[in-house]
């Protein structure tokens, strides 16, 4: 079991204090809102109300030590900076922060940060994703031109392995596991002989343009 320390309770924040929780991790949830704090309590180890930006006020709620924290304070850079700043002091190293703009996301890796996440914007390229690819149904960017998508099995693919598919030649992608929507069973595409269905789906890693042309297969 890993301790976190989640601060800023909006939806973001509520959200990853609540899943972390749910898989059987230590969760300190810490906001300046009391009725933000109230809500989620039932859903974590400990919520308090409490300003995250103080050092001293982190060390009494127990955050010395935790292995990873989330700050998601809104609007407030300033907040952000200095919360991420003060989790520093404490040495917790792992730190990801949610940011509103790219100029918030440069200042943040300038403190050295694990992440910055940017949900709307990663939202608003998915959808589009999803809207200007017909055989794509999810995106997750990992890099600048590189990205992770699950895609439906073409049905020119149906009934063939990925040995004679040879998608990593011939399309510049790889195929990373493969989901049967039937059964919800998900494996990992090891075995090069495995025969596709229609009901499968395909995650798949590479370039964004390989994997753009690979969506449009029919």
């Amino acid at each position: 079991m890993k301790r976190f320390v989640v601060v800023g309770l909006g939806n973001f924040g509520s959200s990853v204090a609540e899943s972390l929780y749910s898989q059987r991790h230590e969760v300190i949830a810490i906001d300046m809102n009391e009725d933000a704090v109230d809500r989620i309590a039932p859903y974590v180890s400990r919520a308090a109300v409490g300003d995250a930006k103080n050092l001293q006020t982190l060390e009494r709620l127990g955050a010395k030590g935790a292995d990873a924290a989330v700050v998601s304070t809104g609007d407030d850079i300033t907040a952000s900076i200095l919360t991420t700043m003060a989790l520093h002091d404490l040495g917790i190293r792992e730190v990801y922060v949610k940011v509103i703009s790219r100029d918030h996301a440069r200042v943040m890796e300038r403190l050295g940060v694990s992440e910055t996440i940017f949900p709307e914007r990663e939202s608003a390229i998915s959808l589009g994703k999803r809207m200007s690819g017909s055989g794509l149904l999810n995106y997750v960017s990992i890099g600048t031109g590189f990205s992770i998508q699950e895609m439906g099995v073409p049905g020119s693919w149906n009934g063939k392995t990925l040995r004679a598919l040879a998608l990593r030649q011939n399309f510049g992608i790889t195929v990373v596991a493969i989901h049967d929507v039937l059964s919800d069973k998900m494996s990992f595409a090891s075995d090069p002989d495995t025969v596709l269905k229609e009901s499968d789906a395909l995650i798949v890693a590479g370039k964004d343009e390989d994997l753009a042309r690979t969506a449009e297969i029919q």
